[in-house]
Order: structure tokens, then C-alpha cells, then sequence
């Protein structure tokens, strides 16, 4: 696992899209990402949050700020959310969990009583060069878009 520091540059990933084609980080060079990791597509929480970045997606455009969500959904899961709810956004698949051990978003939950390991909410904003700028963990849906959105107008101004 890569140790994430802010202030410091992002190690490269791939991962499959909902779209059947492949996003690297490397591609990115030269737009802000907003990489936001959800638990699990067509949840609640996790449609309120993409709906919210859905909604705000012109204003991180106007910034040169490209969104993208992850999670451990495949490829169709995710293609099915993003379809029903018209995300403008690529979500990409980790089914295998290297992208959210990368970024330490992998905890240990209960859920319905019985423990269980999923992803912690969380999204990190990375700057035209690749490195790392802010960072927000253990996240509440409610305003969070917004927040992201702040932060980003921020760093620009420098």
C-alpha cells in the first residue's frame, strides 16, 4: 500500500469504467480530479451523493475539475447507476480494492448487525500535476458536493 500524503503526488491507477474503457489518473495532467469513493451504487446515501456532484458537475467543469466516483460495483452495476440517474461523470470499478487500499478508504463496519468491510466515504481533490490537495474522510452526505466545490475555488485562488 502507498502511503497517501498530502501535498505530495498520487501514485498512478487504472481502473475499468462504467463506459467498458479504461481511466488512469496519468491521463488526467493538466485538470483537477475529484475522486470521490462511495460504498455501494443505487444505495441512498450513496444516489443523494452522486445526485449532489451530478447537480454541481457545470460548476467543477468551469474550474477544470473533472468528477469521477469509485467503487467496488462492476462495471455494469455502475453503468446501470449512472444511466438511471444521468451522471455526466465516469464512475470506475475497483472490484478489487487496490484503488481504495491506495487511498485507505477500506474499514471495517457492522452492518445490520453483522460485521462487514466497506468502503469509507471519502473524496480527495488532486491537482493539475497529480498531487494531492484536500482530503475529506468518514463523510456526510449532506452539503459535502458543496464543500468539495469550495475547497476547489480555494486552492485556484491559491
Amino acid at each position: 500500500m502507498t502511503e497517501l500524503t498530502l501535498h505530495q503526488p498520487v501514485a498512478d491507477f487504472e481502473r475499468p469504467t462504467d463506459r467498458g474503457d479504461t481511466w488512469r489518473l496519468a491521463d488526467q495532467r493538466g485538470r483537477w480530479v475529484v475522486l470521490y469513493f462511495f460504498p455501494k451504487a443505487s444505495t441512498p446515501g450513496c444516489t443523494v451523493e452522486s445526485e449532489a456532484f451530478r447537480d454541481l458537475d457545470p460548476r467543477f467543469n468551469a474550474l477544470n475539475a473533472q468528477v469521477v466516483g469509485i467503487s467496488r460495483d462492476g462495471p455494469r452495476a455502475l453503468a446501470n447507476f449512472r444511466a438511471r440517474h444521468d451522471f455526466p461523470f465516469v464512475l470506475l470499478s475497483d472490484k478489487d480494492e487496490s484503488v481504495c487500499n491506495q487511498f485507505g478508504v477500506m474499514r471495517d463496519k457492522v452492518m445490520f448487525g453483522k460485521p462487514a468491510r466497506g468502503i469509507e466515504r471519502s473524496t480527495f481533490l488532486i491537482d493539475p500535476e497529480g498531487v494531492l490537495r484536500e482530503e475529506w474522510r468518514k463523510v456526510s452526505v449532506e452539503g459535502h458536493a458543496e464543500a468539495v466545490l469550495e475547497a476547489l475555488n480555494s486552492q485556484r485562488a491559491g
